[in-house]
């Protein structure tokens, strides 16, 4: 326990006193001003803190303001609404449908140099690395160990 309790202080030493635990003069049951809490985090980010923020760098979005997080609550609440309208499995289908045309690349948005899976897609009909062609297949097939055959 004892090594734990240095481990820790160590701990708290290197990050420095602002971020270990400031203690507020409010009772515990009753929640500090806004203002307080702010002035905290600004103390918190000084020179002694642990936080520190690069010049330019702009602050973490909150959760709810995520784009991929409200296309799914919006896609949550339209199938729920069609399906109270008993069309909730058209709505389904359909979306899964857009999602895949959605998820797909065409040529023009292809970056330079990339390759398709499918061979004659690409320029010279070329195959990507790792793919199993149809002479190597022959070569592998044809090949005989040389040892008692």
């Amino acid at each position: 326990v004892a090594a734990v309790e240095q481990r820790l202080a160590q701990f708290r030493a290197a990050r420095g006193s602002a971020v270990a635990a400031p203690h507020s003069a409010e009772p515990p049951g009753k929640a500090a001003a806004p203002e307080a809490a702010e002035g905290t985090r600004a103390a918190a980010g000084g020179p002694g803190g642990g936080a520190q923020v690069r010049p330019g760098a702009t602050a973490a979005a909150p959760v709810w303001a995520r784009p991929l997080l409200l296309k799914v609550l919006l896609w949550a609440v339209l199938l729920a609404l069609f399906a109270e309208l008993e069309f909730g499995l058209p709505y389904f289908v359909l979306s899964l449908l857009y999602w895949m045309y959605a998820g797909t690349r065409g040529p023009a948005q292809q970056r330079p140099g990339e390759l398709s899976a499918y061979s004659v897609f690409n320029p010279g009909c070329a195959a990507i690395a790792g793919t199993l062609t149809a002479e190597q297949l022959e070569r592998e097939l044809h090949y005989r160990v040389s040892a008692g055959r």
